[in-house]
């Protein structure tokens, strides 16, 4: 298992905001890779209640499965290669293969085999460097709903946080509350769930 601390800020973007952007910094749609995360949670939304997420995420060399958990100024991510076989089984049956990322959650008492399969989040996604650290540009799809995100990706948090607020203001984006593709997954599903 491998773990990295991610540091990154995001701004959500109306789609002519994304286009702006993309003229701006000379990149076309074309230009982007789709990746698909899978997320996965129990019914009771245990991993929610603790601000955590698991995901599996379609790579080009495999699928990786991925815990994501708030630290101070980040977030942790622990990482676990799993292969086809495995990818299908959690899909379709749920639970949790074995390995560090299902120590991890039982020993946060975790009820492992009550998770379940919630859905996929689709992002076609443009990245480049900007500035000592990475920008990129998402339009993702999920639930029968779209929306367009600016994230920066940084060493430092300090320094990302004035780079970023630079950028937003250089044009004229306003900041909005933002939250994670995970949380903006889940607040549309308990909202169709809800009617």
């Amino acid at each position: 298992m491998s773990q990295e601390l991610e540091i990154e800020f995001k701004n959500l973007l109306s789609r002519e905001e994304y286009l702006l952007l993309c003229d701006t910094f000379h990149v076309s749609i074309n230009d982007s890779k789709t990746q698909k995360n899978h997320y996965f949670d129990t019914h009771a939304f245990h991993l929610r209640a603790i601000r955590s997420a698991l995901r599996i995420r379609e790579k080009s060399k495999g699928f990786q499965l991925t815990l994501k958990q708030p630290v101070e100024k980040g977030i942790l991510e622990h990482h676990q290669w799993i292969d086809s076989d495995e990818t299908n089984r959690m899909l379709k049956d749920g639970g949790l293969v074995d390995g560090e990322i299902s120590q991890l959650l039982q020993g946060q008492e975790i009820p492992v085999e009550q998770l379940v399969y919630f859905g996929t989040l689709a992002t076609d996604r443009i990245e480049f460097p900007y500035k000592n650290g990475l920008l990129v540009l998402d339009h993702s799809t999920y639930l029968k709903k779209e929306d367009y995100e600016l994230e920066y990706e940084a060493a430092s948090y300090e320094e990302g946080a004035a780079i970023f607020k630079e950028l937003l203001s250089a044009y004229n984006i306003s900041v909005k509350k933002t939250d994670n593709k995970i949380e903006r997954f889940y607040k549309e599903k308990n909202r169709q769930i809800q009617t």
